[in-house]
């Protein structure tokens, strides 16, 4: 079943529909429904996606520094000239 719209399409479009159905030897109208059927089939396929997982390593805290001391933290972090 097909039914007739009108569709109001950007210059760039037409073109470019235009152009590939001159290329193709096919008419506007079947070059136009075989780039929107590929359109609408490339957005129902989702692209694989592996989950993304952060794996928490000990890091440990250097000898002579201690959490209580954050100016400390930040001195050995940053330089002396932190401020």
């Amino acid at each position: 079943m097909s039914i007739r719209t009108t569709v109001t399409l950007d210059d760039d479009v037409i073109e470019g529909v235009r152009e590939k159905s001159r290329s193709l030897g096919k008419p506007f109208r079947e070059t136009l429904n075989d780039l929107l059927r590929t359109g609408l089939s490339a957005q129902q396929r989702l692209p694989d996606r592996r989950s993304f997982r952060v794996k928490p390593q000990p890091m440990g805290l250097r000898p002579g520094l201690s959490y209580d001391d954050v100016e400390a933290l930040i001195e050995y972090g940053e330089g002396a000239l932190h401020g």
